[in-house]
């Protein structure tokens, strides 16, 4: 074998070296694109899961402005929320009890999700947070689609709301759940 020979045998060694370090190299980049595609559809799958009540109830404490489908824009900071309903505080002892239901809009919400509700917490139902406005004999104004009643809740069913309007006769309006918006305490 002269030194020319060894040469090409030697440089032809090294060429298949360099196109399996760069084949390898194409497959690891190729499995680096791949995990960061399944990270990815991972995060979107895991995200599509994420409930409005998840997302609500991580952002306790922070400001919000919900607009509702029929009556208006609340703003106030975040006091609680269920699956049902939020409780705005927007100062001077007024509160906002929101229905989820009737949500068109909420600015301000947090990207952080709470971990899924528990037993208890998923039973505190629309009719348990009326009846605590009711228990407490406060003045509040109801926004049902279509109206706006001002008065105090007499009684709260499975489904309606009895409220003794503040003025007029003294007679109970009816007020079905399906068609609740907001109830604000004044």
């Amino acid at each position: 074998m002269t030194w020319g020979e060894g040469a090409v045998a030697g440089d032809a060694a090294g060429r298949w070296e360099r196109l399996f370090a760069d084949l390898e190299a194409q497959l690891a980049a190729g499995s680096a694109a791949e995990t960061r595609w399944d990270v990815a559809e991972l995060t979107r799958a895991e995200r599509a899961r994420v409930g409005l009540a998840d997302r609500l109830r991580a952002s306790t404490g922070r400001r919000l402005r919900v607009v509702t489908t029929d009556a208006g824009a609340f703003e106030g900071d975040l006091v609680d929320a269920a699956p049902q309903w939020l409780l705005l505080a927007s100062g001077a002892g007024r509160t906002a009890l929101v229905v989820v239901a009737a949500l068109a809009a909420v600015e301000g919400l947090g990207a952080h999700v709470a971990p899924p509700a528990g037993r208890t917490e998923s039973a505190l139902g629309l009719g348990h947070a009326l009846r605590a406005l009711a228990r407490d004999r406060v003045g509040v104004t109801v926004h049902a689609r279509g109206a706006v009643l001002a008065g105090r809740l007499e009684r709260v069913g499975a489904d309606h709301l009895d409220l003794m309007p503040a003025t007029g006769p003294a007679r109970p309006v009816c007020v079905p759940f399906d068609v609740l918006q907001a109830v604000v305490s004044r």
